[in-house]
């Protein structure tokens, strides 16, 4: 994928291929002839590394190859090759719009954390992000898009949430997740101002990455869930989980709607920066966005 924000950068994923066991014997002729047009090969007459079903490894378009007993499945007697489900066109991440704490730090003393919502100035950032991803999709000129949500449990992620997706129209949205994995990173229940000043210089002199607030996290506990959520969007994308029944479209747009620091990591586990880089990286501004664009090849 491609990233766009001011610079791109480029994604290679790999998918797993999905293993479907293919069980042989003598009761199963026309599966057994279908595989190998000159019948059953025992276990005792295959060479080490060749192909034990007897015909040649399957090969795609991207010049990959993998051997057939992993993509074979039987169906009514005949073999056929699944095609995996298309990627995503895009993954967007979009950050809250502006919250009451983002104008008063004040609030975090008195309101929980997952409690803050928007200003009105919040909502309208929301409301705009919505019409900008919608125009960017419509510029495809695709009559099969859709979009599909993750997004933090907090207030003011679900409050921009549904003021982004005032811009569309219910069909085009193929579905919304709460995800709590895509939560704020935790700096420790009801936050003093003043004690606060003082983590925060602490942060500064042990590291940005590791250094946890006291009953909270670390920016380095929060790489480790969105490691965890990471998989799982891998897991969604190669089972095509965001395609509408009995629809295969490449045009799904995957947005994920979160926090500053969460998306910060979530970058720095997708395209594998270090630990230096991700302490250059500054939160993008509420209610924007970032988009990562599938490239050439599926990439």
């Amino acid at each position: 994928m491609t990233l766009k924000y001011h610079t791109f950068f480029i994604l290679s994923i790999s998918l797993p291929s999905l293993f479907l066991p293919v069980w042989l014997n003598k009761t199963m002729p026309n599966l057994v002839s279908a595989m190998s047009p000159k019948g059953y090969k025992s276990l005792t007459s295959i060479k080490c590394c060749e192909d034990t079903v007897g015909v040649a490894r399957v090969k795609y378009e991207n010049g990959s190859a993998t051997f057939p007993e992993k993509n074979l499945v039987l169906d009514r007697g005949t073999l056929r090759i699944p095609q995996p489900p298309p990627r995503p066109r895009r993954i967007i991440l979009v950050r809250h719009g502006q919250s009451e704490g983002n104008v008063d730090e004040s609030v975090y003393t008195r309101v929980a954390d997952p409690k803050i919502g928007l200003t009105g100035r919040g909502v309208e950032e929301a409301e705009e992000c919505g019409r900008r991803i919608r125009e960017m999709i419509e510029r495809d000129e695709a009559d099969d898009w859709r979009v599909y949500f993750y997004v933090s449990p907090y207030r003011r992620t679900l409050e921009t949430l549904r003021n982004v997706a005032k811009a569309f129209d219910r069909s085009r949205i193929a579905g919304v997740r709460e995800e709590p994995r895509l939560r704020e990173q935790d700096f420790g229940n009801f936050q003093d101002r003043e004690q606060m000043k003082i983590e925060k210089k602490h942060r500064a002199i042990y590291g940005r990455f590791f250094y946890r607030f006291p009953n909270g996290e670390s920016a380095a506990d929060v790489y480790d869930r969105i490691t965890g959520f990471r998989e799982t969007l891998r897991a969604d994308i190669d089972i095509g989980r965001f395609q509408p029944p009995g629809e295969h479209t490449p045009n799904m747009n995957l947005v994920l709607v979160s926090h500053g620091l969460t998306l910060r990591v979530f970058l720095m586990r997708w395209y594998k920066w270090t630990v230096e880089q991700f302490e250059g990286l500054v939160n993008m501004g509420n209610g924007k966005m970032i988009v990562m664009e599938r490239g050439y090849g599926g990439r």
